[in-house]
């Protein structure tokens, strides 16, 4: 069976790499239908080799299309007001930006975490930030065999997670350029910002990966905290985490476990320099962990190292691994 695919958000960096992962997994595709804001109305992306024209996003273009999937990378304002109207006609939406992760009512899908979750929808599914997606990947299978008590992020986030502006900071700011996206120089420098500060000192940012970690495994009295960091690098995020288990675990088992968990490249050879960095994950669709090791502080206690290509696994991937699981699962 093949399906009627929107992708909405269609020329901007998130939606080309949806264009793209929808190619290259052979997604089954009936009809593909590109949208946009009016500025890029009437431009023409390339899919499987044709030219597909990219329409306004305007309910007119929306109604005779008969959608089964409509994948949004478009902001939050965008997905609030046209999300309900593609999923009134029949489109189950999966969407990229923040304004649905958090309702009650629509669940928040890593497909190898909490797949299961699908199963409630209400025609919208959230796809999670982009730097909680590669942490709870990372996490399910300590959660699963060990349990969690507590949860402690550093993020250190590539520029290209603050779309176009945040790479174009980055190249002018080697020339000497002042910065338009950021709050500082990126160039040279590590920001200990992302996104806004809020009343409690916490940046909007690591108040999502706070939250949206609760919600996807399924524990809102989870202790979690989190400090995220902006960081001169193009492509991929990368995580110190540091685990506080339930139960007692050897070294080798979690090692073990790693090896054998979907989604996940061990890369921890310490001895040979070995571990991950954003250069070796840059276009790959999995997350990559290493430098695990026991933290003697406290009982209990774990360290990983975790990266991902935020665009890609971040964004686009899990996004397009949602809609192939509603398929795999018959759940559409």
């Amino acid at each position: 069976m093949k399906y009627n695919v929107a992708v909405i958000g269609a020329t901007g960096m998130v939606g080309r790499q949806f264009v793209s992962i929808l190619e290259e997994r052979n997604f089954p595709i009936d009809n593909i239908y590109f949208f946009s804001s009016s500025r890029s109305a009437g431009t023409k992306l390339t899919f499987k080799g044709e030219e597909v024209l990219v329409e306004e996003l305007k309910e007119d273009n929306i109604v005779n299309k008969k959608l089964d999937f409509a994948l949004f990378s478009a902001g939050g304002d965008t997905s609030l007001k046209f999300a309900p109207i593609f999923a009134q006609h029949g489109a189950i939406v999966i969407d990229n930006s923040s304004a649905w992760r958090m309702d009650p009512q629509v669940p928040l899908v890593v497909p190898e975490v909490n797949f299961e979750d699908l199963k409630w929808h209400k025609g919208i599914v959230a796809n999670p930030n982009c730097s909680t997606i590669q942490a709870v990947v990372a996490l399910k299978p300590l959660l699963d065999k060990y349990g969690i008590k507590r949860i402690i992020y550093s993020t250190y986030q590539a520029v290209s997670g603050a779309g176009l502006g945040g790479f174009n900071d980055l190249k002018n700011g080697i020339s000497g350029e002042a910065p338009k996206k950021f709050q500082h120089p990126i160039a040279y420098n590590v920001i200990p910002q992302i996104d806004v500060f809020l009343d409690n000192g916490y940046t909007k940012e690591e108040m999502k990966m706070i939250e949206e970690t609760r919600k996807i495994l399924h524990d809102d009295k989870l202790k979690v905290t989190a400090t995220t960091v902006r960081v001169p690098v193009v492509h991929g995020h990368s995580e110190s985490i540091n685990v506080e288990l339930e139960k007692e675990f050897n070294l080798e088992d979690v090692l073990n476990l790693y090896n054998n968990s979907q989604g996940i490249v061990l890369m921890d050879d310490t001895k040979n320099n070995v571990y991950p960095m954003p250069l070796h994950i840059e276009g790959k669709d999995e997350v990559y962990i290493g430098r695990i090791r026991r933290d003697f502080s406290l009982d209990n206690g774990i360290n990983l190292w975790v990266v991902a290509d935020n665009i890609r696994k971040g964004a686009a991937l899990n996004a397009v691994q949602i809609a192939e699981t509603f398929i795999k699962t018959g759940l559409i």
